[in-house]
């Protein structure tokens, strides 16, 4: 069976990204995946505190939910991520996490050696945002951040949704066709990763 792990990165429990990413998990259950939701907020996760404790073996020192995480991102087929845009970049939820994967990145190109590019990315992700402004260049900042977390998991960003104009809880509601997208792009992971 197909392992998807959807990792939620909104501060807001029903918020647009929220809402967008229920809908994906809701089209790759239809297809048959197990979805495994991690909800940020609800995680005691503590920002990297750089005290390199991962060069031994490349296990994060501190001792908290980070570990539930990373294996579920480990351990999946495919990953499916939402958070909404702060400051051009991705919440402070989702920050936490990608910084934390700096044990990952201390493993595999300090410990194991590896260069850069060399692996297969063998997993597929599908990244979902949203953000208040319309401006040209909102999620740049992001998906340039996201290319690089999915580096150190063996992943690539395999689609986005990526949706403007969207800020108070429930905006995205007036777009159905926003929350169909999502559904259709839940069912086509699950098709990517299986084929």
């Amino acid at each position: 069976m197909t392992e998807i792990t959807a990792i939620y990165g909104s501060p807001r429990r029903n918020g647009n990204t929220s809402t967008l990413l229920k809908s994906a998990v809701s089209g790759a259950l239809e297809m048959g995946a197990a979805v495994n939701e991690i909800v940020l907020r609800d995680m005691k996760m503590s920002p990297c505190l750089e005290i390199y404790g991962c060069k031994k073996d490349g296990e994060c020192a501190i001792k908290d939910d980070f570990a539930k995480v990373r294996d579920a991102l480990l351990s999946a087929d495919g990953i499916m991520i939402a958070s909404p845009v702060f400051f051009y970049t991705v919440s402070a939820h989702t920050k936490i996490l990608m910084d934390r994967c700096q044990s990952l990145w201390v493993k595999k190109y300090w410990i194991d050696q590896e260069s850069p590019g060399k692996r297969e990315r063998r997993k597929k992700a599908l990244v979902i945002s949203a953000g208040a402004t319309r401006g040209k260049k909102l999620f740049d900042g992001m998906l340039l951040s996201m290319k690089y977390f999915f580096d150190v998991l063996d992943a690539e960003v395999w689609d986005t949704l990526l949706f403007k104009g969207l800020d108070f809880q429930g905006d995205v509601d007036k777009h159905p066709g926003y929350i169909d997208s999502a559904r259709e792009a839940g069912k086509a992971i699950v098709t990517a990763v299986e084929s």
